[in-house]
């Protein structure tokens, strides 16, 4: 059997992010799911993680899974085997990311959390797919299902993150990073900046994709991670 694949969901995000690549790669190999909504840090969030995970495995996470992967190879870059960062950042909240979050706070805080949906989706996926309301209904009813509470630890955890950068050169396993083309949130030359630090890194652009790209281009981004999986 295959080793271990761990995924790591975004902000707000459930198992339904990974739905389409839990299909389809679960048949080579057991996909562990991580929960990501009890920790008020990335480190913490790390921290459990490396509890739970097997001893060794190929970590996946997307936006804010992402940065916890990162913190992961921080805490324990040996138990991880490859990694693949998709529709993330390595760089540090900025001061106007951080108060947009704090706005998005006070309304989960305020018993609006339902607005905060309305006022992201646009910014989650490509234009093309704003009007896609299957899309639309999945993402929001992730967001109902991890709950304001959660989502608060979760937009804090991010807020506090550190920059992830310096340690990027330190990582020599088969790293995949991807980015859908459209993505508003973590462009594509974020993406690539990260290909950059990261020796063994490919650099995987999905066209017709912003943000939410396993679920907006599901097969593209399967194959994508096929061949990372497969990769020596």
């Amino acid at each position: 059997m295959a080793e271990t694949l761990v995924l790591i969901p975004g902000l707000a995000c459930t198992s339904r992010l990974f739905e389409p690549q839990i299909a389809a790669l679960s048949k080579e190999r057991s996909i562990v799911l991580m929960d990501h909504t009890q920790d008020d840090s990335i480190p913490g969030i790390a921290a459990r993680l490396l509890r739970e995970a097997p001893e060794r495995f190929a970590l996946a996470g997307l936006s804010m899974g992402g940065y916890v992967a990162m913190e992961v190879m921080r805490q324990a870059p040996e138990r991880v085997t490859r990694l693949a960062l998709l529709d993330t950042s390595a760089r540090p909240d900025t001061p106007e990311a951080s108060q947009d979050r704090k706005r998005l706070i006070a309304l989960a805080e305020a018993g609006r959390f339902e607005e905060i949906h309305a006022a992201l989706w646009p910014r989650l996926v490509h234009p093309d797919h704003r009007g896609d309301r299957d899309l639309q209904d999945i993402l929001f009813g992730m967001m109902r299902e991890t709950g304001a509470e959660a989502y608060i630890r979760q937009q804090r955890a991010i807020m506090a993150r550190p920059d992830s950068r310096p340690s990027l050169s330190g990582i020599e396993i088969p790293t995949l990073v991807l980015v859908g083309e459209g993505d508003a949130i973590t462009p594509p030359e974020i993406a690539r900046e990260m290909a950059e630090m990261i020796e063994w890194a490919s650099l995987v652009v999905i066209p017709e994709a912003g943000h939410m790209s396993t679920l907006e281009q599901p097969e593209r981004v399967n194959q994508a991670l096929q061949l990372w999986l497969n990769r020596n």
